[in-house]
């Protein structure tokens, strides 16, 4: 059974003032760590949705396809229609959605949110549920149906969920980055 990973990377980074995507942690960008992550939890295939066409280069060596999103301004919903439109399309029987900013992120953790197939699963931590989450293709309805900026918050709020605080940590700011490259050293 194909489970992919789509990698949502087209949001603005606002707060840190410069494309997450583009910090260099231990020799390797954001999104670069995450396609590498997915890829250890043998996850296939990769996409990462992103906001413009620099990416393809850099991420042609992994492997990753990379998906342009020209309507990453209305926020997170449109990568994951674009993502899980994908993935509807090459056959896959689920898909795991994630982040490139979230340094905590295991293979391990992967792939346990793909254990039990039948049934959306998120990462919980900071007393929720959310991403990355594994979603089964009869959720994809429902994915290609969000809008805005909430993401797929409310599939989630009643979902099974694999436990990991560290998940709660992301690259938000200028700190976060200091934080993530003291951490990882």
């Amino acid at each position: 059974m194909k489970i992919p990973a789509v990698i949502l990377a087209a949001g603005s980074s606002r707060r840190l003032g410069r494309p997450k995507q583009t910090v260099v942690l231990n020799g390797e960008t954001l999104l670069e760590r995450a396609v590498r992550t997915a890829q250890e939890a043998r996850l296939s295939p990769i996409v990462a949705v992103v906001p413009d066409a620099e990416w393809t280069d850099s991420l042609h060596p992994s492997g990753a396809t990379v998906l342009l999103n020209h309507e990453a301004a209305e926020g997170i919903a449109a990568s994951i229609r674009l993502g899980v439109s994908w993935a509807r399309n090459v056959g896959a029987s689920g898909v795991v959605l994630m982040t490139c900013d979230q340094v905590a992120v295991t293979a391990a953790h992967l792939r346990a949110l793909c254990d039990v197939r039948a049934e959306p699963t998120g990462s919980g931590y900071a007393g929720k549920v959310g991403i990355p989450a594994y979603f089964p293709e009869a959720s994809f309805a429902a994915l290609l149906r969000l809008t805005g900026d909430t993401g797929a918050r409310d599939l989630l709020r009643h979902a099974r969920s694999v436990p990991t605080e560290a998940l709660a940590f992301d690259i938000d700011t200028e700190q976060d980055v200091a934080l993530a490259q003291a951490l990882l050293e």
